[in-house]
């Protein structure tokens, strides 16, 4: 049985419903992406997975029971999540923040300690902020924050990490970077949970992929059995080949050219 799943999930703001009746399982010690166009449910999705957002209908399940029955310290140990546009605390500095990625490990009668110390110093490491530690989070760059609270997450150290566009503001090499801590990560063990906008990315980094549109989940798999050129133009109305990355074997989305893409969109006119 998978750790983390959802069964007939309805998902709405308000009364706007972004997704219905959808089911996903996120198999255990993977590495999922999930990809879709904008405002298909992804990032939705992943707020309901890491119970941020409450289901209109349906449930999502940690280890077979409801996620909302348990404890938040509970899941905050299993569940580690960045969301995609976290609000700065006003007059926080870097270290403060990451710290508190150690919440979940703090009780009445153990407050800090070494083990959290380590935890803290060892996330900065990994995401190469700690030369920020005395930085007033407000005055970083995007790219700088957003490795910030990814340290933060780290310092969780959950066994499921859940990540809303961890590469968003980050400039290629930082993009690859991250991508290969999450990988690193992945191959001691843990199981992470991605939304990426970039699909060769994500079928280079991916053990699964998880395919959206309008709401709903029209594949999942394996990306070398997932992501055809039929699927993307489909998906995303791009016309495209799909070969093989050179470097990793994996697909590669190859957009066609400028002018054949346009030469497809044209009304045929009749006489």
């Amino acid at each position: 049985m998978d750790r983390l799943s959802a069964r007939e999930l309805t998902l709405a703001y308000d009364k706007r419903v972004v997704t219905e009746n959808l089911d996903v399982r996120i198999a255990d010690g993977s590495f999922t992406v999930i990809v879709g166009p904008n405002a298909c449910g992804k990032s939705t999705l992943l707020k309901a997975l890491a119970r941020v957002l409450k289901p209109s209908a349906g449930a999502v399940y940690l280890d077979g029971q409801a996620i909302a029955s348990y404890p938040s310290k509970q899941v905050a140990k299993q569940l580690g999540m960045l969301p995609q546009s976290p609000i700065v605390p006003g007059g926080i500095v870097v270290e403060e923040l990451v710290a508190r990625g150690r919440f979940a490990h703090q009780r009445l009668l153990r407050q800090w300690s070494p083990s959290d110390e380590e935890a803290v110093a060892s996330a900065m490491r990994l995401t190469e902020v700690s030369d920020l530690a005395d930085r007033f989070v407000d005055e970083l760059s995007g790219g700088q924050r957003q490795r910030v609270w990814l340290a933060m997450a780290l310092a969780q150290q959950t066994p499921i990490l859940l990540l809303d566009e961890p590469t968003t503001f980050l400039d290629l090499s930082h993009q690859f970077e991250v991508l290969d801590l999450c990988a690193e990560l992945h191959e001691e063990g843990r199981t992470i949970v991605a939304v990426l906008h970039d699909l060769n990315h994500a079928c280079r980094y991916a053990t699964e992929l998880i395919v959206m549109r309008g709401g709903a989940v029209v594949a999942q798999g394996r990306p070398a059995d997932v992501m055809t050129a039929d699927l993307v133009e489909d998906v995303f109305s791009i016309p495209c080949r799909v070969i093989d990355d050179p470097e990793t074997g994996t697909p590669m989305v190859v957009p066609t050219d400028r002018s054949r893409r346009r030469a497809r969109s044209r009304p045929v006119l009749s006489g």
